[in-house]
């Protein structure tokens, strides 16, 4: 093993192997299992991908739920509880959250097992855990980013023109702070992993948690390198990704380069 990772050799020359070994698809054997370090993420990563999806999918969904609730409704108490919830989201551990959720369906009401049993509440139930902590901060942006675009002078001309609250919300408002939700979506990529591996362990799920943990437990640190490089890999792609969005969503970003925090008090 020593002469496989080059650990008899200077730090310099043990720096290079690896980099090389990394360029060439070779992230080394795992100490724990024994198996490629490739192999055993090939193995847990359909699962996480599978829970970090329906997570994201149910985050957009509570979101934007919460952000054309409190833009449309007209009763300004139901509105004030509307507004607080993000804020109250976000106080919320996702561990605290998920062993509620675990004792209250499986002990108490008996609804959902103990350990995952291919059922839709075994996936929905730990999903929906991981959504909340990701919902929290993409709807408070956008609350705040939709009372900005309110004040701009395109708002006024599209009312004078007689179009109702909800045609202004949804064809114009939404759009404008669209690009605001994208930047907190990409910035929360690396949280939506991190809160993935919380989820799995709580729930007992299979996936990145569970090899994650014995990883560190065991001090197999080529599999912990292998995770952490996967997640900066998968951040990189996703923000390089949005950022290609971007000028779909706002055509001003062409004209003046600017970012979109920045085009959107133009």
């Amino acid at each position: 093993m020593k002469l496989y990772y080059g650990f008899d050799k200077p730090v310099w020359a043990q720096y290079f192997i690896q980099l090389f070994g990394i360029l060439h698809g070779n992230l080394g054997y795992a100490l724990s299992t024994g198996h490629l370090v490739l192999q055993d993420i090939a193995d847990v990563l359909p699962a996480t991908f599978r829970l970090a999806g329906t997570a994201l999918g149910l985050a957009l969904l509570i979101a934007f739920t919460i952000v054309t609730v409190a833009n449309l409704v007209q009763a300004r108490r139901v509105h004030d509880a509307i507004v607080m919830l993000p804020p109250l989201m976000s106080a919320i551990p996702t561990f605290w959250l998920g062993m509620v959720l675990l004792r209250l369906l499986s002990f108490r009401l008996q609804v959902m097992s103990l350990f995952p049993d291919g059922s839709a509440l075994s996936l929905l139930v730990p999903a929906l855990v991981l959504a909340i902590y990701l919902a929290a901060p993409l709807a408070q942006v956008m609350l705040k980013s939709v009372d900005a675009a309110r004040t701009q002078p395109f708002v006024d001309v599209v009312r004078a023109k007689g179009a109702g609250r909800a045609w202004v919300y949804l064809r114009h408002l939404l759009k404008y702070a669209a690009g605001s939700g994208l930047t907190v979506l990409g910035v929360q990529i690396g949280g939506l992993l991190g809160g993935a591996v919380v989820t799995e362990t709580v729930f007992s799920r299979p996936g990145v948690g569970r090899i994650l943990e014995d990883a560190v437990a065991n001090q197999d640190i080529a599999l912990v390198q292998a995770f952490v490089l996967l997640i900066a890999a998968l951040y990189v792609v996703v923000n390089f990704t949005i950022d290609l969005i971007y000028p779909l969503l706002d055509p001003r970003i062409r004209m003046t380069g600017a970012p979109p925090m920045e085009a959107a008090g133009t």
